[in-house]
């Protein structure tokens, strides 16, 4: 007779549970052992039960088999589910036996290791509680923002990641040898995605984006999730509320599918749900001179960097809408904002507590001339962007579109200090292995 399957550890919680025979497999947490009582608690994919076995029951030569065991290292139980309050969820499995799959090795990770040395050993390093409902989350959030965007009918489209010439003009691209000609690491998917907006008039797009920056800050990586959207006879008011009612919806939708891990990280799930449209505007013009009264040296022009942004919402726990750039310190795409030469119609939608810009996001500049300007404006050959300049040439209608960086809104979701906390194996000007 074949041995009943294998269930998962959840089952041992089931409300009917106690006193049921149940035979399980997963990693090894850790594990102790106490007058002939083996305690360990085991991990799968749904959670973690304690197990008790004693030396009796499975007798000497399994029980010091099972005693050897490394964390990390595997086995197989079977055993019956039994109340206790003292273990973790008040459960326990009590085994019959226990099958040894994979002793290991000593587990090389602690608590009192170098930042570089737990990136060297980054592929054990994720397998953490914290690193494991991270990952959860960012699955259900990625999850809930296709969600919301399927139920506005925008289209998910699958743009190339190797291009023959960078979006934004090269000085932050990743060049690379394509068979003899110039190629580059895609830094966007948005001439694409406008190529794409003809024919279905919302389009999306969630792909690796690659800026060659060597920027060393606790929001900055060279490789990262985009999502980007492109939505015909959008301007930019409409724009910011598409953006702001998809951020609303996705939070409130992460709140509800994982409150414990959220807890765990250091999110309330409540602050996730009173989260709420609209979010405040602030121009570009009237955010220099805030952050000029701050004490900040800025002026019409400046770049806002990473400390402006910050202390633009350190205080708030809204979302801020940074509008109307100067032109000269955007991409050559940028609708010009009508009446006023100096600026365009885009945003930055920068995150609560000080994280700094979370989304990008413009109208599309539709004027032919302008945009052959434009782009000679920023050292790039015109003519390397004719196919592009094509879709000014046939069927062109106003549009508008977004970027948003999901580690990004991550790190801010669940409060985490660094964005390589966001990403399984992250990726920065000093690393990229393993």
């Amino acid at each position: 007779m074949s041995p009943p399957p294998f269930s998962t550890i959840a089952g041992a919680f089931a409300a009917d549970a106690s006193g049921r025979e149940l035979r399980v497999r997963g990693w090894v947490q850790r594990s102790r052992s106490s007058g002939g009582i083996l305690f360990v608690l085991l991990r799968d994919r749904t959670g973690t039960v304690q197990v008790t076995a004693k030396r009796d029951t499975l007798g000497d030569a399994a029980f010091d088999a099972a005693e050897h065991v490394q964390v990390e290292g595997v086995v197989e139980v079977d055993g019956t589910v039994a109340a206790d309050p003292r273990a973790p969820g008040g459960r326990e499995l009590r085994a019959r036996s226990v099958r040894v799959v994979d002793a290991g090795l000593p587990f090389p990770i602690f608590q009192e290791q170098t930042e570089e040395f737990r990136l060297d050993k980054r592929h054990l390093v994720i397998r953490s509680e914290e690193h494991v409902a991270t990952f959860r989350i960012k699955a259900d959030l990625l999850r809930a923002l296709r969600d919301f965007l399927d139920r506005e009918e925008v289209l998910e489209v699958t743009p190339p990641v190797l291009t023959g010439n960078p979006a934004e003009g090269g000085a932050e691209a990743f060049a690379i040898d394509y068979f003899g000609r110039p190629g580059y690491l895609s830094q966007t998917a948005q001439l694409y995605l406008e190529a794409m907006l003809s024919p279905h008039e919302r389009v999306y797009a969630l792909t690796p984006s690659f800026r060659a920056e060597k920027s060393r800050t606790p929001r900055h990586l060279t490789e990262y999730q985009h999502l980007e959207v492109e939505l015909a006879w959008t301007d930019l008011g409409e724009l910011m509320s598409f953006i702001e009612r998809m951020l609303v919806d996705a939070a409130h939708a992460v709140a509800r599918k994982r409150p414990a891990e959220l807890k765990l990280l250091g999110r309330s799930p409540d602050e996730l749900e009173r989260l709420s449209a609209p979010f405040p505007r602030l121009s570009y013009a009237a955010a220099v001179d805030r952050l000029a009264a701050a004490g900040f040296p800025v002026s019409f022009g400046s770049d806002l960097g990473t400390a402006e942004e910050r202390a633009l919402t350190l205080e708030s726990a809204e979302f801020l809408f940074v509008t109307r750039y100067p032109k000269e310190r955007k991409a050559f795409y940028m609708l010009e904002t009508p009446g006023d030469p100096r600026t365009v119609e885009a945003t930055d939608l920068l995150g609560p507590e000080g994280y700094g810009e979370i989304v990008g996001a413009s109208c599309r500049e539709t004027d032919l001339d302008r945009l052959t300007r434009r782009l000679a404006e920023t050292g790039a050959d015109p003519a390397e962007y004719d196919w592009y300049l094509d879709l000014r040439r046939h069927g062109n209608v106003p549009h508008a579109g977004f970027g948003l960086g999901v580690e990004r809104l991550l790190r801010w979701m669940l409060r985490r200090e660094h964005i390589r906390e966001t990403t399984p194996f992250p990726r920065t000007p000093s690393r990229h292995t393993p």
